[in-house]
């Protein structure tokens, strides 16, 4: 839904930040590690019970990640390079978020709530290949309810009143889910309008002949063994006219 409504808006927000940050020497790549070392930072705080410096270790990881777009277009070095290591980053570093907090309830509410999280997690790694993948066919899968930004948000209130996580972790499952309903429905629709229609070969521009079959295109060895006959005949009668003149 963020990316949708609000990021163009945001990126031209961002890019004076961008430029700013351009002329420190900071580069893309710095800012994207940098996100993965607040991640694992936040993971541990999160599964150790500090939530309250997980929920700031949280907002510290999305800042670089917000902002390594701004830098890359101010430097003029966004590549494709540039974005496989952001989408990689993105899915490590929710992977690292998910996992601390599996870890917080696996000592708070030891049994099966230990597997909510990492059910979170199985959902937002299917809407990312979901993008990824109609990306690749050349179909667009933007879009949903529960995009990342809006599972970071999520994460962070239900770090800000613990006593909500469980049931903040169950809404942002339920939305991911229908999340990726969303994005398979628009691709399959996308899909469905492009199939092509069957095209018979051509040559040069024209409608390449009807091909004949085996029995066809090739005489019987006895039609042929009687043509040759027939002329070795023809061609001895002429030579007996032309002896006998």
């Amino acid at each position: 839904m963020f990316d949708g409504r609000f990021r163009t808006q945001a990126e031209k927000g961002l890019a004076p930040i961008g430029d700013n940050l351009k002329r420190t020497g900071i580069t893309a790549d710095h800012l994207t590690v940098l996100g993965i070392v607040m991640a694992a930072a936040a993971a541990v705080a999160i599964g150790n019970g500090a939530l309250r410096a997980g929920l700031l270790l949280l907002i510290l990881t999305a800042v670089p990640d917000v902002l390594d777009g701004a830098v890359a277009k101010a430097s003029g070095t966004a590549s494709s390079r540039g974005a496989f290591f952001d989408s990689v980053s993105d899915r490590l570093t929710d992977a690292l978020l998910l996992g601390g907090v599996a870890w917080y309830l696996a000592t708070t509410d030891p049994g099966r709530i230990v597997v909510l999280p990492m059910a979170v997690l199985a959902a937002s790694m299917l809407i990312s290949y979901e993008r990824a993948k109609a990306e690749s066919l050349g179909f667009d899968a933007k879009g949903g309810i529960m995009e990342r930004a809006e599972r970071i948000v999520a994460l962070g209130f239900g770090l800000l009143f613990d006593g909500l996580l469980v049931g903040v972790l169950w809404v942002m499952l339920a939305l991911t889910l229908v999340t990726a309903a969303q994005r398979f429905v628009k691709v399959w629709h996308q899909a469905s309008a492009t199939q092509p229609e069957p095209v018979r070969p051509r040559t040069r521009g024209k409608a390449a002949p009807l091909r004949l079959s085996t029995t066809a295109r090739r005489p019987n060895r006895l039609d042929r063994s009687s043509r040759v006959a027939e002329r070795r005949a023809a061609w001895q009668s002429r030579i007996r006219q032309r002896g006998s003149r």
